[in-house]
């Protein structure tokens, strides 16, 4: 009697996903590594990856010591990359070896780079900032208008902060927080950030120039002028709901960090800082911090549209070229 004839078992039960970066997967990653250092496990494992095998079938097929394959099957099942079961066999029941997995992929990071452009995309709604400190005029609007009250940086502590899709101020910062997923095994172009803004003047103003200022972990990248509050039509996204006479949209500006300086739409605005000086391994996150100085030229505040107001469906991108 066979014990193959048996066993209904359905081989290779799984696709093992692991990630290195994931503390959870670290003992298991250690019992792979220690499961696979063995040439004759990894015979096992080819033995019995389309059809189970006794123990004694395998000691028999590889010529070592019963003793010997119950140690390297023993290794094996804690790995979880094999199980094992007692079976009926001609002389009372038999230890059974069955493959458990039918793909074992390991990730290094957790990134997906775009095959097309190289590229790396993450896109953060405009509440979800991590800290602030804003000054009136300021607030906040979702899709049901007003979160909170108007002018009132209280409002910005708001749990429904999350369904902004329209945050201002005059004086002060927003901070965000990316997940600092930068890929260390490959060559970092570019670093940038884009996002929807314009000035904040009481109502709207197409003449409200505003000197508005960039961050990357805390170094300044540089100072965009923007030219006004716009406000004369709707903006392509802007709900109903949203009053014309109000500021409706911004102009799509990007901030760039590359290996020669900073850019602001392209345009070189500070060689003093790089990819190199910015200490993109220094933290779990990437900060990018938009900023009105008290001391600025053009004290004309912000306005930082999300991916349902404006003329621009999105949120703040950082964008990681490689």
């Amino acid at each position: 009697m066979s014990a193959i004839q048996s066993t209904p078992k359905i081989i290779g039960e799984k696709n093992l996903e692991l990630n290195l970066a994931a503390a959870s997967h670290k003992e298991h990653l250690v019992a792979i590594g220690k499961a696979l250092s063995s040439p004759v496990r990894i015979d096992i494992m080819n033995l019995i990856k389309t059809k189970p095998l006794s123990l004694q079938e395998i000691a028999r097929l590889l010529q070592i010591p019963l003793s010997s394959t119950a140690m390297h099957i023993r290794c094996l099942e804690d790995a979880g990359l094999i199980i094992t079961e007692n079976q009926p066999g001609i002389r009372g029941s038999m230890r059974v070896c069955m493959c458990h997995i039918l793909s074992f992929h390991l990730e290094a990071y957790d990134t997906e780079i775009d095959a097309a452009d190289h590229s790396y995309l993450y896109e953060m709604p405009v509440g979800s900032y991590y800290n602030f400190d804003v000054s009136p005029t300021c607030g906040l609007a979702g899709m049901e208008g007003i979160i909170d009250c108007f002018d009132n940086p209280v409002s910005f502590y708001s749990a429904e902060r999350q369904n902004a899709q329209l945050i201002w101020f005059s004086q002060g910062f927003l901070e965000y927080r990316f997940p600092n997923k930068i890929n260390r095994l490959l060559t970092l172009q570019e670093l940038s950030f884009s996002l929807e803004l314009c000035s904040e003047a009481p109502g709207y103003s197409e003449d409200w120039p505003s000197d508005i200022t960039f961050y990357i972990n805390d170094q300044e990248v540089g100072t965009y002028t923007c030219p006004g509050d716009f406000g004369v039509r709707r903006g392509k996204c802007t709900p109903d709901i949203w009053p014309m006479g109000r500021t409706q949209y911004g102009l799509l500006t990007s901030i760039s960090l590359r290996q020669d300086g900073g850019y602001i739409n392209e345009s070189p605005v500070n060689p003093a800082v790089s990819l190199s000086t910015v200490g993109l391994d220094a933290h779990p996150f990437i900060s990018f911090k938009v900023c009105i100085k008290s001391d600025a030229v053009n004290i004309g505040g912000v306005n930082i549209f999300g991916e349902k107001y404006g003329d621009h469906p999105q949120g703040i991108c950082m964008r990681a070229v490689y």
